[in-house]
């Protein structure tokens, strides 16, 4: 409860914790209908209203280089993480067209977009095992966000490629894939792959296979109208290119790997503050276990620290859900050369359970037992008196839609003060709790120091780096 006066607390801090409790049962409840974006157009909710959490992975490889052993493993594991979306590409990266996967199967007949590689019976073409992993994910209650090509085959930029798209095939392409998956419940489109747009026939063709998939879906049986977005290239936004047209559903922006504490926070206000209002999340934020790419002494990674940091920022900011990553994941490293790319460096069998991987369990176990999926929030960042520079320890608030609950991320544990007049008036005094974002425990007793027309909030151990908290005003 509220204490005017400094609370000691007896339990030494700790930086490190053991992983949650796994999920049990599926991991997303389908029965409530297809997704769609809410009256408000601040998040996703199903059919019947009820709001869907995005907690989302990124597994760019996963139709290319797993086995069926394989992706059921990776599937199972994020499942029991409290993931909800797996984000996957079907004409993948890295010899996605000419690499055949473990099973020996390639995607298209002479690299033509028009002409699937489909072959007669069950069980025996790259499509096949496409079709295993989205109807796997969908009985373990996740969605597979699904990119129909990786950008590199629409424009090359840097990569691979090759670029093998036209907005003639492209709509054709994108015809067969919403036929084939229209009927499926737990899909999700994401057009781009790490991206922009700079030619007329950039926008022409992706809005082709925006159009080919739209129509797709109308011939599957039983088909629903998935909702549909676009991955940009590293620090940048669907809204750039795409805000405007009435396929994107919502803003995708990708705020990348190149600094420790990039501002995601700017990004997403910036995406939602557009008009007309779209829901924005970050699609691709810094990886665990990733080099940092500005880094010139070639000696910073990304931790478990930078993955709660970019969470809590980006929905503390008005995002509706938000990705992780991992560098060895999304590559399926598995400790070969002809799979290693990057500086990766763990297997990715081992990095699944990574303690950034498993935090996001926590984050949801948050988001939903505090009523922030429920209630729905709003950034409030008025909360907060005084300076609160951008870096490391830039602290983000928000709160329910109707100002009876305030959550306040401080990312570095130094002492805070807040106006809580911004808040709905109670009758009754203001409860303050802190819950850890490393071990989910919630501590109750909180040093709260009255400060004229403010309260000023003080936590356990030393203002650095990693000793992250959430104040619970409620």
């Amino acid at each position: 409860m509220f204490l005017a006066g400094f609370t000691l607390f007896c339990t030494p801090l700790s930086l490190s914790a053991e992983p949650p409790e796994p999920l049990t049962g599926a991991a997303w409840d389908f029965s409530h209908g297809p997704l769609k974006v809410s009256d408000d157009a601040r998040s996703l909710v199903h059919a019947d209203g009820t709001p869907f959490l995005w907690i989302g992975d990124t597994a760019w490889e996963l139709f290319h280089r797993l086995t069926r052993d394989e992706a059921e493993f990776y599937l199972e594991k994020r499942r029991s993480q409290g993931f909800t979306v797996v984000q996957a590409v079907a004409l993948a990266e890295f010899g996605g067209l000419t690499r055949p996967t473990p099973a020996g199967h390639l995607p298209l007949v002479d690299n033509d977009p028009t002409r699937p590689l489909v072959k007669d019976g069950p069980d025996n073409d790259y499509w096949d095992d496409v079709d295993f992993v989205v109807d796997t994910a969908a009985k373990k209650g996740l969605y597979i966000a699904m990119l129909p090509t990786w950008g590199d085959k629409v424009l090359k930029k840097w990569g691979q490629g090759p670029e093998i798209f036209t907005p003639e095939n492209a709509e054709v392409y994108g015809r067969f894939l919403g036929k084939r998956y229209g009927n499926r419940p737990n899909m999700i489109w994401i057009l781009g792959g790490d991206r922009p747009c700079e030619r007329e026939q950039d926008f022409a063709v992706w809005r082709a296979i925006a159009r080919g998939i739209k129509a797709g879906e109308l011939l599957a049986d039983n088909g629903f109208a998935h909702l549909m977005t676009y991955h940009p290239s590293g620090e940048d936004s669907s809204s750039r290119f795409f805000h405007g047209d009435d396929w994107l559903d919502f803003n995708m922006f990708q705020s990348g790997h190149r600094i420790k504490d990039g501002a995601n926070d700017k990004m997403v206000a910036r995406d939602y503050n557009l008009k007309p209002t779209k829901p924005v999340l970050d699609g691709e934020p810094r990886y665990e276990n990733h080099p940092v790419r500005g880094d010139q002494t070639k000696t910073q990674w990304f931790d478990d620290f930078d993955i709660r940091q970019a969470a809590y920022w980006a929905i503390f900011s008005g995002a509706f859900g938000h990705t992780y990553g991992c560098h060895d994941i999304w590559m399926m490293y598995d400790g070969t050369p002809e799979r290693q790319c990057a500086d990766a460096r763990t297997p990715w069998k081992q990095s699944v359970d990574l303690p950034g991987a498993w935090q996001m369990l926590i984050l949801r176990n948050f988001l939903l037992n505090k009523g922030l999926l429920k209630d729905g929030h709003v950034p409030c960042q008025e909360l907060i008196v005084g300076d609160n520079p951008d870096g490391t320890g830039y602290a983000a608030a928000c709160c329910t839609k109707n100002r009876d609950k305030a959550f306040v991320y401080v990312p570095t544990g130094r002492r805070i003060v807040l106006d809580l007049s911004k808040l709905k008036p109670l009758e009754t005094a203001r409860q303050f709790v802190l819950f850890n974002p490393r071990t989910g425990e919630t501590i109750k007793e909180v040093t709260v120091m009255k400060e004229g027309d403010f309260h000023a909030v003080a936590f356990p151990g030393k203002e650095e780096r990693g000793n992250d908290w959430v104040i619970v005003i409620r």
